[in-house]
């Protein structure tokens, strides 16, 4: 074999695999996994969107991207996708700001503590990837998600719907240090008998 196409021999065991999953609730340290919010189609896309400020472009004799006098300003959190499956709980979580009175979704120009929810992204990884204590994964926490792209419908002719979604999530004024958005990656085990 060629001395510059070869890989690990631990790739296999460190590939995310299929689409993963978009929850309202996972317990990283057991693997428990809390509701699934619904269904995609497509895949899923994060990004951390980070925003950087560089204190050095603007000085003399000082080249830009110099790195004791750059820092992050802040992360703009974003997971998007498409739904497939549509429920009113949901419906309302697109919408962002409003309330959820049974069925009804009423839009709101205010919005509230209610409208953000923590929630998580989780895809398999490794190729031991079942059982919630030994399987591998790897998951995002985003912290007061809220979907900033309002609610998206979009129909086919014999087909199904698909509802857009972007969610983003947002730092929190009781914890203003805290970044809003969490990375764990488990590479799976070997259940014991």
């Amino acid at each position: 074999m060629s001395e510059f196409t070869q890989v690990r021999a631990t790739a296999f065991e460190e590939i995310q695999m299929n689409a993963g999953i978009v929850l309202d609730d996972f317990n990283p340290a057991t693997g428990v996994k809390g509701n699934i919010i619904g269904v995609t189609s497509g895949g899923l896309s994060f990004n951390s969107n980070p925003e950087y400020e560089d204190f050095g472009e603007d000085m003399d004799n000082v080249p830009a991207n110099t790195w004791q006098l750059k820092r992050v300003r802040s992360y703009d959190p974003a997971l998007s996708g498409n739904w497939v499956t549509i429920t009113a709980a949901e419906a309302k979580r697109m919408n962002g700001a409003g309330t959820l009175s049974g069925n009804k979704i009423t839009p709101s120009h205010e919005l509230t503590e209610a409208d953000f929810d923590d929630i998580w992204v989780v895809g398999d990884y490794s190729d031991k990837n079942s059982g919630a204590a030994t399987a591998g994964f790897v998951a995002i926490h985003i912290m007061n998600a809220l979907n900033t792209g309002g609610m998206q419908w979009q129909t086919t002719k014999d087909g199904k719907g698909q509802f857009a979604f972007d969610y983003h999530g947002h730092y929190d004024m009781t914890d203003i240090d805290t970044v809003p958005y969490e990375i764990y990656v488990k590479a799976g085990t070997t259940p014991t008998p």
